[in-house]
């Protein structure tokens, strides 16, 4: 087995620490899959634990999960990625999204539908936040996500021609709506908080409220992650169809 020092393996640990990510510039990926997507990735892969080489407790001792993984890698965090809107495409706007399972899961939707570009609130959830990085499934590392000011990002987008999306409860039905697919400019898609949904800001900024129609009265509101697959999943359906 080989040992490892017990400073590194704080060190390690300190990582599940937004304030040490930030400081180190380091975040660790756990499981087989995540630590072969992370090798893959082009990423500076610092180090490469895994439980056979180390032992179940020292695992045990640096993993964010409740069962330890049986590989475990830190990786340094890319340079920031400046903001800038494409000319083309369809963009998310996050605004608030504070949940890591749904910020892990609105990328690894994001990243299935070729979307071009996200960004996100400076109060939404950090992307490499372990649980935001477990819920991608690897699109953490496809799917740069740029934090900012999203009436910045809005205003950009109207400069270019294009129109701004968000699903609202006084939204039109999205199934009769005419979709712009950013053929020639670019479309943002902005989901809500999980809670309080698009903030009074962002809102203001939208062109066009978009309504996911309820079948059965009485149903909860949908959740922010589900929300945007089925907004995304619509956008690209049209999309097919027109051309």
């Amino acid at each position: 087995m080989t040992k490892i020092p017990a400073a590194e393996i704080k060190m390690v640990k300190s990582l599940g620490q937004k304030k040490f990510r930030d400081a180190l510039g380091l975040f660790t990926v756990e499981g087989e899959k995540m630590v072969e997507e992370s090798l893959r990735s082009g990423m500076e892969v610092i180090n490469v634990y895994r439980i056979e080489e180390i032992g179940e407790e020292t695992m045990s001792r640096m993993s964010m999960l409740k069962s330890p993984s049986p590989a475990l890698a830190v990786v340094r965090k890319p340079r920031a990625v400046d903001v800038v809107v494409p000319s083309k495409g369809i963009c998310l706007a996050l605004d608030g999204i504070r949940d890591p399972g749904n910020m892990g899961t609105i990328l690894r939707t994001a990243d299935w539908f070729g979307v071009s570009a996200v960004f996100a609130s400076e109060d939404s959830v950090e992307q490499y936040n372990p649980k935001v990085v477990q819920a991608s499934m690897g699109a953490v590392f496809r799917v740069p996500v740029r934090y900012c000011r999203l009436r910045d990002v809005c205003s950009k987008v109207r400069e270019a021609g294009g129109r701004i999306y968000g699903t609202l409860l006084d939204g039109k039905d999205m199934y009769g709506a005419e979709l712009d697919h950013g053929d020639c400019h670019p479309v943002l898609v902005v989901t809500g908080n999980e809670s309080e949904g698009i903030s009074e800001a962002v809102r203001e900024c939208i062109t066009d409220g978009l309504l996911i129609p309820r079948v059965r009265e009485g149903s909860e509101s949908l959740n922010a992650a589900v929300a945007t697959a089925i907004t995304l999943a619509e956008f690209r359906r049209r999309e097919r169809h027109c051309h």
